[in-house]
C-alpha cells in the first residue's frame, strides 16, 4: 500500500495535466454544443413540417450513433475532405455535435414546460412571436433545462476519456502511457479514476443543490 501511494505521488502531477485536457475538452463541447442544441430544439418545434422533420432526424441520428463513432468519423473524415485540424480540434467538434444532440431534446423539454399562460401574457402586450421566444420562452426554459443540463455536463466530462482513441493526452491517455511504461495498469487506473470522481462527484452534489433550489423557486 504505501508503493502505491508513493507511486501515485509521483504519477500525479502528469495526470493532473490529463485532467486539465478533460476539462477543456468537456468545457468546449458545452460551449459550441449547447447552442447547437438549442437551434435545434427552436427548429423541432417549428410549424414547418419539413424543416421539423429534418430537425428530429438530425437529433435521432446524432443521439442514436455511439459518441466514440462520431469521435472517430469527425477525426478520419474531417483531413479525409482536405480540412487539417489538430487531435483536439476534432475531439472538441464531436463531442460538441454529441452534446447538441442530447442537449437538443433536454432544452425542447424545458421550452414546452414554460407555462401558456405566460406566452399568452406576452401575446396580450403586443410581443411579436419572435419577443416571446426571445425574452419569456427561451431564458425560463433554460431555467427550467438547468438541472439536466448539469447532469448532462458530468456525462460529457466522462465521454472525453474516449479521446484516448486518437491519441490526444486527455487523463485516460495519460494513465495508459504510465501503465504501458511501468506496467502497473490497475494502480494507476485507480488513481485515473479517483481523478474522474474528484470532479464528478462535487459537481453531482452542485447538480442536486442546484435542483432543488430550482425546484424550490419556480415551484
Amino acid at each position: 500500500m504505501t508503493e502505491m501511494l508513493i507511486n501515485w505521488l509521483e504519477w500525479s502531477p502528469q495526470l493532473f495535466k490529463g485532467l486539465l485536457v478533460s476539462v477543456q475538452l468537456a468545457g468546449l463541447a458545452l460551449l459550441f454544443g449547447m447552442p447547437i442544441g438549442l437551434i435545434l430544439a427552436l427548429i423541432s418545434s417549428s410549424k414547418n413540417r419539413l424543416v421539423r422533420h429534418i430537425a428530429v432526424a438530425l437529433v435521432e441520428i446524432g443521439r442514436g450513433a455511439p459518441a466514440l463513432v462520431v469521435l472517430q468519423m469527425v477525426y478520419y473524415g474531417l483531413p479525409a475532405s482536405g480540412l487539417t485540424v489538430s487531435a483536439f480540434t476534432s475531439g472538441a467538434i464531436a463531442l460538441a455535435l454529441t452534446t447538441g444532440a442530447y442537449t437538443s431534446e433536454i432544452l425542447r423539454a424545458g421550452l414546452n414546460a414554460v407555462p401558456h399562460r405566460e406566452i399568452e401574457a406576452g401575446w396580450a402586450l403586443g410581443m411579436t412571436h419572435q419577443d416571446v421566444l426571445r425574452f419569456v420562452v427561451i431564458p425560463q426554459g433554460i431555467l427550467f433545462a438547468v438541472p439536466a443540463l448539469m447532469g448532462f455536463a458530468i456525462i460529457i466530462f466522462q465521454a472525453t476519456a474516449l479521446t484516448y482513441t486518437i491519441a490526444i493526452p486527455e487523463l485516460l491517455a495519460r494513465a495508459y502511457r504510465v501503465g504501458a511504461a511501468t506496467y502497473l495498469y490497475l494502480d494507476v487506473l485507480i488513481l485515473a479514476g479517483l481523478f474522474y470522481l474528484a470532479i464528478t462527484v462535487p459537481f453531482g452534489w452542485l447538480v442536486s443543490y442546484t435542483e432543488r433550489r430550482l425546484g424550490s423557486h419556480l415551484g
